[in-house]
């Protein structure tokens, strides 16, 4: 943890640097109560700056042994950035010899994890090194998170040949890491009949799968005897049935929707395994783009996006009515802000068809657990008004609701 209050005490704000460096490490050295350990952590909030009036004591280590001038370093070759100075530029410092590389790997030796998370955090946001993520080496060296899918969902033009293929990988880990978790409780709410890919933990005649139950038991097979020693008995996992639904989901790729486009994503994927629907996903800001036939490669969906540019929801419902079928089997799930970009008649219009015609309109305002829902409430409560089922759900809840519509 202490590492963590060097960081968010001061590091990263001038005034804590060169205008008070010098005057903050003069009252300290009156201070008798503050031992050489507290004297150090308190250089170390300050930096670089105040080295000509606040030394490091008791040979510059903390009480773990880490050596106080390796901690500074690293902070400073990101900290010093606040003064608005090239780090890389500067002489006769040990932080001029650090590259993002090295830097990465260094604050993984020095720091906890949720330390270096910070650390990276504010890298690749506050200071925009995007060398963390031009970088193949050091892509290499970060965590796979879901804070990094987005960040290299919003950097990837930049990215070519080794280092594209690195951010592919990222991004696959980081989808099926998040398809795992959603996957059983959509799956559960949303499968129809006898799941025959799924044990149950209920044993039942009924249930009894005998195929697999042989298959998994032929190997303890007794020929002198003639029989079969069943050392495990499988059964089926039973369900309500449902017939085939066509589900259009169409998700708003602009910047401030990025969480919701990734689950979006990860849970069309899990809904395209699904035997009794029928998945169709595009994305759009100003155009509309299909990618239905991505739909069991999440790093193609992922990677097709376009983050930023309008936004033009009206265009996108009617690319989603052109793909209605049977109105009365089809949801129209729209992921957005519902900040329309065009005319918001024109969106309550065909919302309007859409309605009629038999399908369910679908408006989700975020699909991340964390997300606080941000959307335009005038125009959500106009389409609630019109029939559409509006509001913010986890991907988890969105099962549970989408499996009611099926059933009812």
């Amino acid at each position: 943890m202490e590492s963590f209050w060097i960081i968010m005490l001061g590091r990263g704000y001038p005034d804590l640097h060169a205008r008070q460096s010098g005057q903050m490490g003069a009252k300290l050295r009156k201070d008798h109560e503050i031992n050489g350990s507290q004297m150090n952590r308190w250089r170390l909030i300050l930096g670089g700056y105040a080295s000509n009036r606040l030394a490091f004591g008791q040979g510059g280590a903390l009480e773990n042994g880490i050596s106080c001038m390796d901690l500074e370093d690293v902070l400073d070759f990101l900290y010093n950035r606040e003064q608005g100075e090239d780090v890389r530029r500067q002489g006769g410092t040990e932080s001029s010899h650090l590259t993002a590389a090295t830097w990465i790997t260094r604050i993984r030796k020095l720091f906890p994890k949720e330390t270096v998370e910070i650390l990276e955090r504010h890298a690749l946001e506050n200071y925009g090194m995007t060398e963390l993520l031009t970088d193949k080496e050091v892509l290499e060296r970060l965590e796979p998170n879901q804070e990094l899918l987005k960040t290299i969902l919003q950097l990837k033009h930049l990215m070519k040949g080794e280092v594209l293929e690195e951010a592919r990988r990222i991004v696959k880990k980081v989808a099926d890491e998040i398809a795992e978790k959603l996957n059983q409780d959509i799956r559960r709410s949303l499968l129809g009949r006898v799941d025959r890919n799924a044990g149950s933990p209920v044993p039942s005649m009924r249930n009894l799968d005998i195929s697999k139950t042989i298959r998994k038991n032929l190997k303890h097979y007794d020929p002198e005897q003639e029989r079969l020693v069943l050392e495990k008995v499988y059964f089926n996992s039973r369900v309500k049935r449902f017939n085939r639904w066509r589900v259009v989901i169409a998700v708003d790729e602009s910047g401030s929707m990025l969480d919701s486009v990734i689950h979006s994503a990860v849970m069309a994927g899990i809904f395209a395994r699904l035997p009794m629907l029928d998945i169709r996903l595009v994305i759009f800001d100003t155009q509309v783009v299909d990618l239905s036939g991505y739909l069991e490669d999440p790093v193609a969906t992922l990677m097709s996006i376009q983050l930023g540019g309008g936004t033009y929801i009206a265009g996108a419902l009617q690319y989603c009515e052109s793909l209605i079928e049977n109105p009365h089997r089809t949801m129209v799930v729209l992921v957005s802000d519902l900040c329309e970009g065009g005319s918001v008649q024109g969106l309550l219009a065909v919302s309007r068809g859409i309605i009629e015609s038999g399908a369910k309109l679908i408006c989700l305002t975020a699909l991340d657990k964390e997300a606080n829902p941000v959307y335009d409430r005038h125009t959500a409560q106009r389409l609630a008004d019109l029939g559409a089922h509006v509001g913010a759900m986890t991907p988890e809840a969105l099962g549970d609701f989408m499996g009611k519509i099926m059933n009812g």
